[in-house]
């Protein structure tokens, strides 16, 4: 991957690039909180009232009380038992993976898993067999594969990043054994999917009995940092057996004061996600009727994969003169030769999306979902 040109986030929807600013259909700022008043307002109050940082592990003097707080909210709001904050939402899988590490025989990884959850799975001490991208019956495979009395943690991601398809939680159940835990990587789900934003185990229907869940708190909560959602008995075993947790410098307070400020706003009011559905609902049904390829996946994300570069090349000039940022990358998870990644947001406005909508209808022939 090579490293992309700088961009200046304007308002809630806006970037300056190459000195002109344009609608941006990107990130995974889904609510655009962090750069809600509220929300910054905690993070300056935060800095003021708390300082930057504790400068020390949870372990030994760095567990601050604010720390407790967030994760009784966010336990709360999710409805998990505990919750435990983690520096980056990236670390969460890697935290859990050493606290259960020797735990199972097997892992089951999606083959288009976060690369997260793919580092997590090294730490497992166990084999790890890659089944087919959201295929209950190559999970179904892999479970005959491992023999009888296997003890298996499957690995998913909840909603997947690059096109906003969620896993088959539900269908993951039916095929594994009653034992079986699944570790789903929830960072772009939660908040989003689900009827109260609870992620991709509201989305699918499940209890959480079977499941752990991960999260970050830099996408529709828009601070940073993350979290694990299980019992308190996880917990434990992750204050006790991952280096990666005792190691780390916990979240900067003014950003835990923020992600406190964001759960509040997404558990009061469920206008972010009506407003959200309702641009998502208004762009797909406009483009499917422009003929374009859009798919029923769940998230605020449509991935279009050019037909050539001479096409990619066309919708790009086609967007920059309708004053659209064109999103176009190459990403673990997408398809290698690169596609345009749009991010629909709950603050975009008609008039940008139905701007979106003639840059697509005009540009995107030949092109395929992703």
């Amino acid at each position: 991957m090579t490293e992309a040109e700088p961009l200046q986030q304007i308002g809630r929807t806006y970037v300056r690039f190459r000195g002109r600013k344009l609608s941006y259909f990107s990130g995974c700022d889904y609510f655009r909180l962090a750069s809600h008043p509220k929300v910054l307002q905690a993070v300056w109050s935060g800095a003021r009232r708390f300082g930057l940082n504790v400068a020390a592990s949870r372990l030994t003097s760095g567990n601050h009380a604010l720390y407790a707080r967030l994760e009784r909210r966010l336990a709360r709001f999710f409805g998990a038992d505990d919750a435990l904050l983690v520096s980056s939402g990236y670390l969460t899988n890697l935290v859990v993976a050493q606290a259960l590490a020797g735990q199972f025989s097997h892992a089951l990884l999606d083959e288009r898993a976060h690369p997260s959850l793919a580092d997590a799975a090294h730490f497992l001490e166990c084999p790890v067999l890659r089944f087919r991208h959201r295929d209950s019956d190559s999970v179904a495979s892999s479970v005959t594969r491992c023999g009888p009395g296997a003890r298996l943690l499957l690995l998913t991601d909840g909603m997947f990043s690059h096109n906003g398809t969620a896993a088959p939680l539900a269908e993951y159940l039916k095929v594994l054994p009653r034992d079986a835990v699944i570790l789903v990587d929830d960072a772009h789900g939660a908040g989003v999917l689900g009827r109260s934003g609870r992620g991709s185990l509201e989305h699918a229907g499940v209890n959480r009995h079977r499941f752990i869940q991960t999260l970050s708190l830099s996408k529709a909560f828009g601070a940073f940092g993350g979290a694990v959602l299980g019992t308190a008995k996880l917990r434990r075993k992750i204050t006790d057996r991952s280096a990666m947790f005792a190691g780390c410098t916990p979240l900067p307070l003014p950003l835990a004061n923020a992600a406190l400020q964001s759960v509040e706003l997404l558990s009061r009011d469920d206008d972010f996600r009506r407003r959200l559905e309702r641009n998502l609902r208004f762009l797909k049904d406009a483009l499917r009727e422009a003929g374009l390829p859009v798919g029923s996946a769940p998230g605020p994300i449509i991935a279009l994969a050019p037909g050539s570069e001479r096409a990619a090349a066309r919708l790009k000039r086609t967007m920059l003169s309708g004053g659209i940022y064109p999103p176009f990358i190459k990403y673990p998870g997408g398809p290698a030769e690169g596609c345009f990644r749009f991010v629909i947001s709950s603050e975009h406005t008609r008039r940008q999306l139905e701007n979106l909508i003639r840059a697509l209808a005009t540009a995107a022939t030949g092109f395929t979902a992703r």
